[in-house]
């Protein structure tokens, strides 16, 4: 007998709501979406420190100064949240970025294509 998620999988698209990764892996949503607490909810798991590092070792790598590392490792981490998503997920991945910003220059990170993610304004 098919789950309620299979059944549900029959008559809508299914999207999660999680910086889960693993989550994301078990129920095999078609898209994802993630904002700012659910990715620092998932940094937080032991599972995922190895990618908090590489954000971490990007963002020293970029500068010395700690406020723009600060800001790279957070940039960073939601590139690679992001893109491990996108290996799972057969459709899009939304992350949502503080309402502040100007499009251009979001459009303009570059470490969004260094992952080969496509941003739609």
């Amino acid at each position: 007998m098919a789950s309620s998620l299979d059944q549900l999988k029959l008559y809508t698209v299914v999207v999660a709501d999680t910086g889960d990764i693993n989550a994301i892996g078990q129920y095999k949503p078609t898209d994802a979406t993630t904002n700012p607490s659910l990715l620092y909810a998932a940094a937080q798991q032991p599972q995922y420190s190895a990618l908090v590092e590489e954000a971490l070792a990007y963002a020293k790598s970029q500068s010395s100064n700690l406020d723009e590392q600060v800001t790279e490792a957070i940039d960073k981490l939601y590139v690679i949240f992001g893109a491990k998503i996108l290996s799972i997920v057969p459709g899009r991945v939304s992350t949502e970025v503080d309402a502040r910003y100007d499009v251009r220059p979001v459009l303009k990170l570059s470490i969004w294509e260094q992952h080969s993610c496509k941003l739609h304004s």
